[in-house]
């Protein structure tokens, strides 16, 4: 595939931070250059005792003595007009005041680094089909097969192919192993030992596809079109040790929070659902939403917050505080919201969009405002993972590729296990 994207990057280095009247190590107003002038260049001025005067009452702190006759006619305006210029136009500091330089914001490429073909990527809003995990190494689901990508070497593998009818309908990586789950269309979940390449759990019990999936710890939950969520732990083969029941539609994302404690759900009932996995049900959910919710995403810095995006009718991202239990703020992005990721290095966030503008935003947090926005993608960007470093990330979409990008800044305890040089590759 040619790397050449429609894409042109902005150098804000060569943009001018600083106005030239900025640039200037001292300023007197206008107005008090005129009243010196006029009161300097007077006739009665002409022995310069006026100005020895302001000088003694800066420097000294000396009261000036004011000539009356200098002043014979509308004295109250004169003397007014001296005590102006005594206490503004002449002012002296042992220490000079230091002005900070403006800080430039910081730089996006606005070019991916990496573009992989994707044959038959699925272009649907409702499944998960990518995954980067800890150890470098992103699985993709491609209609009934599993491919990981290295990111240490840059090759592909298979890891399984289902059999017909069956697809592919999610992947997530586990946090602690190499262990992948993969969801499929007939309403079964997979557990691989990837560096084992084998099956070590394989679990029925949903009616419907399995389109997210999120581990915690060795937990494993499961959100299905069924309308329901399983949660199961990988070490037993036991059956689901909760079910959590309270959506009316198709389940379409699933994310633990960071403290492991609770689990957000949302689906094509247009809610957002928070569960507690201590209390093993309902916390609370929220109806704010005018269309699916699959964007989800916890904040690691703040773990009573998380935000939530909806799709085309809705297009906004909303912020929920889950002590208060109440809606903290929203945004309107003006598109589909198909996938949401708070930065593990900065107080940033990035949000991918569907119709109709196929964007890739990077928020700042503190106040939304835009950081970057990113193009390229020609359909919608329906999938969003991160990398381990935390400073890329890569999409897909419909339009069968996948792009890397870098985002977010690094951390100063991680090394960044991602390639920087441009290339094209055919995942296939």
């Amino acid at each position: 595939m040619n790397d050449q994207t429609p894409i042109k990057e902005v150098d804000l280095n060569k943009q001018s931070w600083t106005s030239p009247k900025d640039k200037s190590d001292r300023f007197i107003p206008r107005n008090v250059q005129s009243n010196l002038y006029q009161l300097f260049m007077s006739e009665e001025n002409s022995q310069g005792t006026l100005y020895n005067n302001l000088l003694q009452s800066s420097i000294l702190g000396k009261q000036p003595a004011v000539n009356q006759k200098l002043f014979n006619y509308k004295t109250e305006n004169k003397q007014n007009e001296m005590n102006k210029i005594i206490n503004n136009g002449l002012q002296f500091s042992a220490t000079p005041t230091k002005v900070e330089p403006e800080k430039p914001p910081r730089k996006i490429n606005k070019r991916p680094y990496k573009i992989l073909e994707a044959e038959n990527l699925q272009d649907d809003f409702y499944l998960n089909l990518l995954d980067w995990s800890p150890f470098n190494a992103l699985a993709v689901g491609l209609e009934n097969s599993v491919l990981i990508w290295s990111g240490h070497t840059s090759k592909v593998s298979r890891l399984c192919t289902l059999e017909d009818p069956d697809m592919v309908c999610s992947v997530a990586w586990s946090q602690r192993n190499q262990h992948l789950s993969v969801g499929n269309s007939m309403g079964e979940v997979e557990v691989w030992d990837v560096a084992k390449q084998k099956v070590i759990r394989k679990w029925n019990g949903h009616q419907g596809r399995i389109g997210s999936l999120a581990w915690n710890n060795y937990l494993l939950a499961t959100g299905s079109r069924d309308r329901n969520i399983l949660v199961r732990d990988v070490r037993s083969p036991n059956e689901s040790i909760q079910k959590y029941v309270g959506h009316k539609q198709e389940i379409c994302g699933l994310k633990w929070s960071f403290d492991e404690q609770l689990l957000a759900s949302g689906g094509n009932d247009n809610k957002l659902f928070i569960w507690s996995l201590k209390n093993q049900g309902e916390l609370t959910h929220f109806s704010q939403h005018q269309a699916a919710v699959k964007a989800i995403g916890w904040s690691p810095h703040q773990h009573n917050i998380v935000a939530s995006g909806g799709g085309t009718a809705d297009r906004c991202i909303r912020f929920f505080n889950t002590q208060t239990l109440e809606q903290a703020d929203c945004i309107d992005t003006g598109s589909q919201v198909c996938n949401l990721m708070f930065s593990k290095n900065s107080n940033e966030l990035v949000s991918t969009h569907g119709y109709s503008l196929n964007q890739i935003i990077v928020w700042n947090y503190n106040n939304m405002s835009k950081v970057a926005t990113l193009t390229g993608h020609t359909q919608r960007v329906l999938y969003l993972s991160g990398s381990p470093c935390g400073q890329n990330i890569v999409t897909g979409a419909g339009d069968e590729t996948l792009r890397f990008w870098n985002v977010f800044p690094q951390s100063a305890s991680k090394n960044d296990h991602g390639i920087t040089r441009a290339e094209t590759i055919d995942l296939r």
